[in-house]
């Protein structure tokens, strides 16, 4: 996927703010700090377009970035150790799932998790939920970096096996340090963009 544009579109909290050009949505959800920015960042091969934080808990929107005027990638909050009240918290939680149920224009979700620990039970909470609701999920299990390579089989199986994954369900483990699964992201990606 060439990328000749990309830029920030708006934060959005309310679907009246949501782009009204019916444009394909990719949305990206993972606990606070799981590397949604990042991958964003690497598949567009672009340094900050996303802003990466280093405090859990700084999304606290919907973040619109149109790509080559044909797609939208959505970054949601994160979920899990975020230091904010139970009350935003509720916010958030009725502003994701509304916009996950609810969004027409929503075609996949790319849901990370952070592959040297075994999922949440935030994550299972969230995988769960998008299977009940038969929204389309890709997993992207992050950081694989920071393991050594002979693990990463025996990490992935402990994602796939906690979050009660199908054998049909795809899982791609992604390092946004070397760029490593950037391609075969690309290619579910551009399968689901590419659905009308």
């Amino acid at each position: 996927m060439k990328i000749t544009d990309a830029h920030f579109v708006i934060s959005a909290v309310s679907p009246n703010q949501y782009p009204n050009d019916a444009l394909p949505e990719i949305a990206l959800v993972g606990r606070s700090n799981v590397g949604k920015s990042s991958l964003i960042n690497c598949l567009i091969r672009r340094k900050s377009l996303a802003r990466t934080s280093s405090k859990p808990g700084k999304t606290q929107t919907l973040n619109y970035y149109r790509i080559n005027q044909s797609f939208y990638f959505v970054d949601l909050p994160g979920y899990g150790f975020a230091k904010v009240s139970k009350k935003v918290k509720e916010e958030w939680g009725r502003m994701i799932e509304s916009y996950l149920r609810n969004r027409k224009e929503l075609r996949l979700v790319i849901q990370l998790i952070d592959v040297r620990h075994p999922p949440t039970k935030d994550d299972q909470d969230m995988y769960r939920w998008l299977t009940h609701y038969q929204i389309p999920t890709l997993v992207v299990a992050t950081k694989a970096d920071k393991i050594p390579r002979g693990k990463w089989q025996k990490h992935m199986k402990i994602v796939k096996e906690t979050l009660e994954m199908n054998k049909q369900d795809p899982g791609v483990l992604f390092s946004a340090e070397t760029a490593q699964g950037r391609d075969e992201i690309w290619s579910y990606l551009m399968d689901y963009i590419n659905r009308h």
